[in-house]
């Protein structure tokens, strides 16, 4: 590429971030490369085919008129994808077991394997009528910390199995915030299952299992559709939250029931454990909690690091110049702490920056350039109805137990919990506390709150209790 295409590069991203604004240019723009100028078409390049699909739809016309403002014999944008590109070239084989040690030895997959590896099991994965994979999400390139080993070491175990083992963790469930690597793990598990030909295992987002439910409806092929998803041997649903409507809860209910019941895998995540997916039904909750539930927690800062350092290494992949100094990644790990989004977003933004002005990164530099990122350690709002969802869960009654009229012992002392944290927490009167408490008068409440303040003086069990509470709350 010669430097006269580069300035006109430049020139190009910099009226389209005027144009669409710095958010939207910063998640579908930061990473797009110019590959070169040819007669009137201009190829560029991303990584992933979701932002390939996601620009071509939303924003291509916006993407020529940029060009042509520079060029204007400019007529076609051809848009690829760099993986596409790199899984052209011949490779050699790796074994499974080589591939671990390799894995190992260096933090990442060795060129070879991705390019055998994710072409084939994308394509197959999208004959099933699978959700998009994004062939960066491996368990090569997750990073492990205190917060997932658990998660990652279920994963795991999960992928390497094989057709005919026994299944030990059926269904295996994991929950977490966003940004702290649900779908990553989700992912990892269906490229490595299905990179050998044992076993077909099938990704779908809620979204995506909803839709094809419904579509099958529509077109008199539900049979059809039931018996595709319980041919697969490991279904992989992501953000089950989302999933709604009572026939499409009714039938992802049966056919967890005929998978796990067949032997068949079923790994699932969503942002919270099961119990606290009230729009699903009680028996589709029952079964999620009887298989294995794990918790992602919050990134430490070494997890955060780790993060870092690896998106860096990836970065570098393709752009060999491109440093990050070690005080720019400390500062990054100690100030952008809410999840890996905003970690992988710090690190594209440099790199733009750092390409575009072919200027060196530094701390002033990184500074600037994340500002937006470092958000401000503001108290977290906290509402009733997350009070008594937690206190219910930690006292192993109902959210209902805790709103009756119910005067029994294992009943009232988590109710009288729960009011003394909704008083110390929120900004709610007392009398709001009592309605929202099935309709109790304030002096119930304040009999409550000054019943557990006198006792957490003098009971350090209830006193560590009620800490405990306060920091699941916060978190």
């Amino acid at each position: 590429m010669t430097n006269t295409e580069q300035d006109r590069w430049s020139r190009v991203k910099g009226r389209l971030r005027t144009t669409v604004g710095e958010d939207v240019y910063t998640s579908w723009f930061a990473r797009m490369d110019l590959e070169g100028v040819q007669d009137e078409s201009v190829h560029l390049s991303v990584p992933t085919r979701f932002l390939k699909s996601w620009i071509q739809a939303h924003y291509a016309d916006r993407v020529l008129t940029c060009w042509q403002a520079e060029m204007p014999e400019v007529h076609r944008i051809d848009l690829t994808v760099r993986t596409a590109m790199r899984c052209a070239a011949p490779a050699k084989e790796i074994a499974p077991a080589d591939q671990r040690r390799a894995e190992q030895a260096n933090g990442r997959p060795a060129p070879e394997l991705r390019a055998t590896a994710t072409a084939p099991v994308s394509a197959s994965h999208d004959a099933l009528g699978g959700s998009p994979l994004d062939p960066r999400l491996t368990f090569a390139s997750f990073v492990i910390g205190r917060s997932n080993t658990l998660a990652h070491a279920a994963a795991r175990q999960v992928a390497e199995g094989r057709r005919g083992d026994a299944v030990m963790f059926n269904p295996l469930y994991i929950h977490a915030g966003v940004g702290l690597g649900k779908t990553h793990l989700l992912q990892a598990v269906t490229w490595a299952g299905n990179s050998g030909s044992e076993r077909k295992v099938l990704y779908l987002t809620a979204e995506k299992f909803m839709y094809g439910f419904v579509a099958a409806l529509k077109t008199q092929t539900a049979l059809a559709f039931k018996e595709a998803l319980r041919g697969i041997d490991v279904l992989v649903i992501d953000d089950l939250q989302f999933l709604q409507g009572k026939s499409t809860q009714a039938e992802f209910c049966h056919t967890l029931n005929a998978l796990i019941d067949a032997g068949r895998q079923v790994v699932i995540a969503a942002d919270r454990p099961p119990s606290d997916l009230e729009s699903l039904d009680d028996r589709v909750r029952s079964r999620l909690a009887g298989g294995l539930v794990v918790e992602m927690g919050s990134l430490g800062e070494e997890l955060r690091l780790g993060i870092l350092k690896s998106r860096v290494a990836a970065a570098r992949a393709h752009h060999a110049s491109f440093e990050v100094p070690e005080a720019v990644l400390d500062y990054l790990a100690r100030t952008i702490t809410h999840n890996g989004r905003d970690l992988e977003g710090a690190i594209n933004r440099l790199l733009a920056h750092s390409k575009l002005n072919a200027q060196p990164v530094t701390l002033e530099m990184a500074e600037r350039e994340v500002r937006d990122l470092v958000r401000p350690q503001e108290p977290k709002r906290i509402k009733i109805e997350d009070i008594q969802r937690v206190v219910a869960r930690q006292y192993n009654v109902s959210r209902s137990d805790l709103l009756s009229s119910r005067r029994t012992a294992n009943v009232v002392r988590p109710r009288q919990v729960a009011m003394y944290l909704a008083k110390t927490l929120t900004l709610r009167s007392l009398p709001e506390i009592g309605r929202r408490f099935g309709g109790r008068d304030h002096t119930t409440v304040l009999h409550a709150v000054r019943k557990i303040e006198a006792l957490v003086a003098r009971d350090i069990a209830l006193s560590e209790e009620v800490e405990s509470l306060k920091r699941q709350l916060q978190e």
